[in-house]
């Protein structure tokens, strides 16, 4: 998750739909509005890693199912700057208190990504 303030983040994550599909998604809030992209994966991935990258106030989300190999899950913007960013990882259950969840890692590097001159 990305975040500059209360209305302004961005956010990845795999949502548990039932025992056949699972979605694999993004959300991101410029301004108070959200938009919410999804794409439906089977259900039998219990593991995903997540990549985001920044260019000026442009983020490339990425995900990989075996950590080597990065698709691109979408380009967005968010529209105000920020001088800093919160970034970090979540976990959440709407359907209540036995969902879990583990991180297993979180590596915070230097940007590589830059758009094609």
């Amino acid at each position: 998750m990305v975040r500059g303030d209360r209305e302004n983040w961005i956010k990845m994550s795999t949502e548990y739909e039932n025992d056949a599909y699972g979605r694999l998604g993004s959300v991101v809030t410029n301004l108070g509005y959200s938009d919410w992209a999804t794409q439906d994966i089977p259900a039998s991935h219990k593991q995903m890693w997540y990549r985001i990258s920044k260019n000026g106030n442009d983020f490339l989300l990425e995900n990989s199912y075996d950590g080597q190999e990065w698709l691109q899950l979408r380009i967005t913007h968010l529209h105000k700057s920020f001088e800093q960013l919160e970034i970090g990882v979540y976990a959440c259950s709407p359907i209540g208190k036995d969902f879990w969840c583990r991180f297993d890692r979180l590596t915070i590097a230097e940007n590589t990504w830059s758009f094609h001159e």
